[in-house]
């Protein structure tokens, strides 16, 4: 056996010889359509800088974006187990926005509750939202759900009488600029789809994986997509940042029986390119310069942090998967509606330039593998030349990759290939994110190629898998994290302005509502409602999201379940409720507005611990008080109540009545003594902060309010979990 051990070995060195040859021949004609691409686009660069020199080109200012009237524009998001970030993204992109006639369409499945609630606390919150509900089990295919919201957005410009210029679809994890509807209404209607470039929010230098989509994203918006739309005119879509004009919409509505988005595929943002190019609609890559301020941290992040102001091209932003499974799940995705089902449904069609770009798009169905191949290749070279250094092989080989001959000359033309392909990707990467990250695309470019192996891999299977069994290929969803904190959402310090940012109101109204405010000395909020431009909810929710507090709905039991811990004076005195905190046991307390220092450091003196505080509505912090006082006067605590004992009840009659703002009586009443200064109604009268009118009509209710509470001794205990 031993003798033929040194002939196996023969055979199986050259079948690597032979592997070896076949792989960078593949690899050298994959490396020649890269370099094809980068000297188109070079030379184009050079071209148009010279031109715009020789012409005087002034770049797009943002004062022309400004200067065009608004269009309507509709937004649509669709939204399968989003729970977890639509909200944020909703928030964010209000805020963001400077554009005022849109409306955001998020769609959703009628099995994902979680996703429908957080949707629907948004859209009580933004007028300008509305919920479309697909009406089967999700999930089924994004361009299912994108369907049925172009349906509702061509329902809402008839029940409102208007039209919509463009529409844009985003992703719930999408970050935007200010300027994009601005700049979609600026070429609209002249081009029938716009797409923006799409980047990846910047990633530690540590988050590998993350950090290729960085790269990736870069080089391909920066460069591949530009040449394509040069040499082909047609621009596949990125299926975010994207924004057809009414003529696209209405024309792939009419050739597919009002279903513009094709369900055969996963990927019908790059299918839909496709078919809006047969219709001999233009679409560009619309690049427009603007500036990004970010906090950066130098020398791969442990360097001091410094805010930097970035110039680039207006682009969506967002969070990419971290997790090795999750990308190449995300990606297979990716591969398999653009690789497999694009050319089933597609074939080889068009003109020399449209075939070559397809067979571009498709070839990755064989490099995948082949870098991977390249890779084991490699490494078993070297194992054999450890073995032979070591002396472990007795046997003489002939060189390993041998630079001679015509496979030699493959190998030097592929190192000068690699050389190119990683100065373009530390070019294109560090332009964007800076020369640490520049150099941290060189290692991931290893990384990817794992990615994009296990990706086309998993795709491959899927696609067999269907093909032999009919099982159905569906939404395969990709979790995504959302920018939180401090950069992205601004508290407002006026409830007003705040408001007017959700768009729950408008300017107008503001001012009407402020207008009324003065005359009648009422709160804000309480004006809002009763005028019926707000629900209470809303105006609850305002109040937390400005002071940062949860807002939360409470019920009899958990007022009742915390009772005594604090006084029932106190409560009423300072507008407030105790509420046992469901998590660990601890106090809560429950307030309509937050509390001012002074009061939360009495509440401290009397419980003797720090209290979470969360926000309520006003009406259920005034049934929650009755409740309390009703407990004290059924347990014989108020049997013969004193002035002083209900006085304080007088200032929640006032707030009830809209006489007076929870603020201005909070702010009154600290430094309130009735010893001292005696009836609270007097009090409040001296120091002008309620008209004596409003005191003796409140006075009168409370009263009423007295002998009812004297004659309700006894009263039955709450049903378990009532709201109150």
């Amino acid at each position: 056996m031993q003798l033929y051990w040194p002939f196996l070995f023969a055979d199986y060195y050259r079948l690597l010889e032979d592997f070896t040859a076949i792989v960078a021949v593949i690899i050298l004609l994959s490396c020649l359509d890269d370099l094809f691409i980068d000297a188109i686009f070079y030379g184009r660069a050079i071209k148009r800088r010279f031109a715009a020199r020789k012409h005087h080109y002034q770049p797009l200012q943002p004062e022309q974006l400004h200067n065009r009237p608004e269009q309507h524009m509709a937004i649509m998001v669709p939204a399968w187990l989003e729970h977890d970030v639509i909200a944020a993204m909703i928030e964010g992109m209000v805020r963001t926005l400077d554009y005022r006639n849109y409306t955001i369409f998020v769609g959703t499945y009628r099995n994902d509750r979680a996703t429908i609630d957080e949707v629907e606390r948004m859209r009580k919150r933004y007028r300008q939202l509305v919920r479309v509900e697909v009406p089967h089990d999700g999930p089924t295919c994004k361009a299912d759900c994108l369907n049925w919201v172009v349906q509702a957005i061509f329902a809402h410009e008839k029940t409102h009488g208007i039209t919509f210029a463009g529409t844009i679809l985003h992703d719930s994890e999408d970050v935007l600029h200010s300027l994009e509807l601005r700049f979609f209404n600026y070429l609209l209607p002249r081009i029938d789809l716009i797409q923006i470039p799409v980047n990846s929010l910047e990633r530690n230098w540590y988050e590998l994986v993350a950090g290729v989509y960085m790269d990736e994203f870069a080089e391909w918006h920066g460069k591949d997509i530009v040449v394509r739309e040069a040499l082909s005119g047609m621009v596949p879509s990125a299926g975010v940042g994207t924004c057809f004009s009414r003529k696209a919409l209405l024309t792939l509505s009419a050739e597919t029986d009002n279903q513009p988005f094709n369900t055969q595929t996963l990927t019908e943002d790059y299918d839909i390119g496709v078919r809006l190019a047969e219709h001999g609609m233009r679409s560009i890559l619309a690049r427009f310069t603007v500036d990004y301020k970010m906090r950066r941290k130098s020398w791969f992040g442990f360097g001091p942090e410094r805010e930097k102001i970035v110039r680039m091209p207006l682009c969506v932003q967002e969070y990419f998967p971290n997790r090795f499974r999750t990308s190449y799940r995300q990606k297979a995705r990716w591969s398999l509606g653009i690789c497999f089902q694009g050319w089933a449904y597609f074939g080889w069609y068009g003109s020399l330039v449209d075939r070559y770009f397809l067979l571009r798009d498709r070839k990755a169905i064989v490099t995948s593998f082949v870098t991977v191949f390249a890779y084991l290749l490699a490494l078993q070279y070297i194992v054999f030349h450890f073995a032979i250094s070591f002396g472990l092989f007795t046997t003489t080989y002939p060189p390993l990759l041998s630079v001679h001959g015509w496979v030699g000359v493959v190998l030097i033309l592929n190192a000068i290939a690699l050389v190119a392909r990683v100065v373009q990707r530390f070019y294109f990467t560090s332009r964007t994110f800076g020369w640490e990250h520049g150099l941290l695309s060189i290692p991931r470019m290893v990384v990817g190629n794992f990615v994009n192996f296990m990706a086309m891999a998993r795709a491959l299977k899927q696609y067999v898998t269907h093909l032999v069994t009919g099982k159905r290929l569906v939404w395969d969803k990709t979790m995504h994290d959302f920018p939180s904190g401090d950069g992205l959402v601004e508290r407002s310090a006026r409830l007003g302005d705040l408001l007017v940012t959700w768009q729950a109101i408008d300017d107008a109204q503001l001012d009407e509502a402020l207008a009324k405010q003065r005359q009648q000395r009422r709160p804000l909020g309480r004006i809002l409602i009763d005028e019926g431009w707000l629900q209470e909810e809303v105006i609850a929710e305002a109040v937390a999201f400005q002071a940062g507090y949860e807002m939360r709905a409470i019920a009899e039991d958990d007022v009742l379940n915390a009772r005594g811990r604090i006084s029932t004076d106190l409560c009423v005195r300072l507008r407030v409720l105790p509420v046992q905190d469901a998590g660990d046991g601890r106090l809560m307390l429950a307030a309509a507005v937050p509390l001012e220092p002074q009061a939360l450091a009495e509440i401290v003196a009397a419980c003797g611990e720090t209290p979470k505080v969360c926000i309520v509505r006003d009406s259920q912090i005034m049934a929650g008080l009755d409740l309390l006082c009703e407990r004290d006067v059924a347990d014989g605590r108020r049997v013969s109540p004193l002035p002083n004992d209900v006085l304080p009840r007088l200032g929640d009659i006032l707030v009830e009545r809209g006489d007076i703002s929870p603020e201005a009586l909070r702010a009154a009443l600290a430094d309130y003594s009735p010893q001292r200064d005696g009836l609270i109604g007097a009090y409040l009268a001296a120091r002008d902060v309620v008209f004596n009118q409003a005191i003796e009509d409140a006075l009168a209710e409370q009263r009423r309010r007295i002998e009812r509470l004297r004659g309700n001794r006894t009263l039955s205990p709450p049903v378990a979990g009532k709201a109150i």
